[in-house]
């Protein structure tokens, strides 16, 4: 019964500060609750907790951070930076407009000094608000 008190215990930290290691302790905890319905004694429930744990932390670990460092799909606006648009007005530091992703924005040169004339294609640098900076 102490094992699965411990398991809910150590899944409160997972939920709340979104550490897969604490859910890696908890799934140890129910490997050791399963010992100990099993009839193993607590040094044999000690071992399974600390195998299973030590386990999963070091196979799924490094898998998960592999995903992470994937990045996955960017939305919203950082799916607009990198990508091309047309301009639409004129395009300079203080502002114009373009078509970027079939919308029209507000825009502005990155550097001062550059101008973009109606038509040309520029890179979206950066979003900044509601205003994409371009080059």
């Amino acid at each position: 019964m102490w094992w699965l008190i411990a398991a809910v215990g150590m899944g409160i930290p997972l939920v709340l500060t979104a550490m897969p290691e604490f859910g890696m302790f908890s799934v140890g905890a129910v490997a050791a609750a399963v010992t100990a319905g099993l009839g193993g004694g607590l040094t044999v429930q000690v071992v399974v907790f600390a195998v299973v744990s030590t386990a999963l932390i070091a196979v799924v670990r490094p898998v998960a951070r592999r995903h992470r460092g994937q990045g996955g799909a960017a939305t919203g606006v950082d799916a607009l930076k990198g990508r091309q648009a047309v301009v639409l007005e004129r395009v300079d530091e203080s502002g114009g407009r373009i078509k970027l992703a079939g919308e029209v924005w507000s825009a502005r040169a990155l550097h001062p000094g550059e101008v973009y004339e109606s038509g040309r294609k520029v890179d979206v640098v950066d979003i900044d608000g509601a205003t994409a900076v371009v080059m």
